[in-house]
């Protein structure tokens, strides 16, 4: 799945809690066009025509334009004769028959991905709790965003050279990518990204054996960081987890592994095809 893909779904979904959490009859959204500063509509949610469906939305222009050039949300209580905005996209607005309108823009490391509208199809200010579900909504977007920016950046550091180049990832590089991707797979809750961020990890490593240990979802996260050199109080603090915690997942592992000591326990863990 691409990263826009990614953001269209989870554009989806957060326009479809946004409606849920304050009543909005109609949102819609999209993400910044590559290479292109504008926002192109993909997702709508509550609309009865097709009048805002790929509509390319340019920086600073209308609502959204404005939320995208400021990088911060924007509203108005009457969209048609509003003067804090230009009016390039009134006609397919107004065949969609809505009024009052607010943007928040979807903002990860400073720069601007995408746009959520609400809207209502009457003239009246949008109150403080409509604004703070449609930043709650964005921000949603922007951590899913993230997730797989961060993924994508590990995959590409330890994605092997062409043949013949004598180049690669050195092994420790990997170990900490696989342990990186498992954690973040456990911090989202979209389960397709999930499921394939978890196949990626799993290209890191061999192929388990047949009938061989099983490690639960936790003590492998936690066995993936002490393989990469990681402490139990780092390992704690990255998976977000008391140190106890980490002592229990650690100790149920070795023993399932038949090892003693946390390093007999990784090279098991390796020779099991569960580790880089």
């Amino acid at each position: 799945m691409t990263a826009d893909a990614v953001g269209a779904v989870e554009i989806g979904g957060a326009l479809a809690r946004l409606r849920r959490a304050t009543g909005l009859p109609v949102a819609f959204g999209g993400l910044v066009e590559s290479g292109r500063p504008q926002i192109r509509i993909s997702e709508l949610s509550g609309t009865t025509t097709a009048a805002l469906h790929s509509l390319a939305v340019t920086s600073g222009s209308g609502l959204g334009g404005k939320a995208v050039a400021l990088a911060r949300p924007c509203a108005v209580a009457d969209y048609s004769s509003s003067r804090q905005i230009s009016h390039e996209y009134d006609v397919p607005v107004a065949a969609e028959g809505i009024r009052s309108v607010l943007a928040v823009p979807v903002v990860v490391r400073r720069r601007v991905r995408g746009v959520l509208y609400g809207a209502l199809r009457s003239a009246r200010p949008l109150g403080d709790r409509t604004l703070g579900a449609a930043v709650a909504a964005a921000r949603d977007v922007e951590q899913a965003l993230v997730v797989r920016d961060e993924a994508q950046g590990l995959l590409a550091a330890v994605r092997p050279e062409p043949a013949g180049t004598g180049r690669g990832a050195p092994w420790e590089q990997v170990r900490e990518a696989h342990a990186a991707l498992r954690a973040l797979a456990s911090r989202i809750t979209d389960p397709g990204l999930q499921a394939e961020l978890l196949a990626a990890c799993g290209l890191l490593t061999a192929t388990p054996r047949a009938g061989g240990v099983t490690l639960a979802p936790r003590e492998l996260d936690v066995l993936s960081w002490v393989a990469a050199g990681s402490t139990n109080a780092a390992v704690a603090e990255r998976l977000g987890l008391r140190p106890e915690t980490v002592k229990g997942y650690l100790r149920s592992a070795m023993r399932k592994l038949g090892a003693h000591t946390r390093g007999e326990a990784v090279t098991a863990a390796r020779r099991a095809g569960l580790l880089p």
